[in-house]
């Protein structure tokens, strides 16, 4: 039989009602999506790092200032 640990307790899947089913694959849904975003966010931050690199050599070359307190 399939089991499910929550909160490290084992429960039989078959022994869930079908609202708390419903609910596991509603968890299950959103862990998907928010891994999915997590490698969206990795791929932009990955791009955004070699837009960055690849602006640099484009720049004036100017010294850098002490900000102004």
């Amino acid at each position: 039989m399939t089991t499910i640990s929550i909160d490290n307790i084992e429960y039989e899947l078959t022994s869930l009602s079908d609202e708390a089913k419903a609910q596991i694959g509603s968890i299950q849904a959103v862990d998907q999506k928010i891994a999915d975003l997590n490698t969206q966010l990795a791929i932009m931050t990955t791009a955004r790092n070699a837009y960055a690199q690849a602006l640099q050599p484009l720049l004036p070359k100017k010294k850098a200032t002490k900000p102004k307190a």
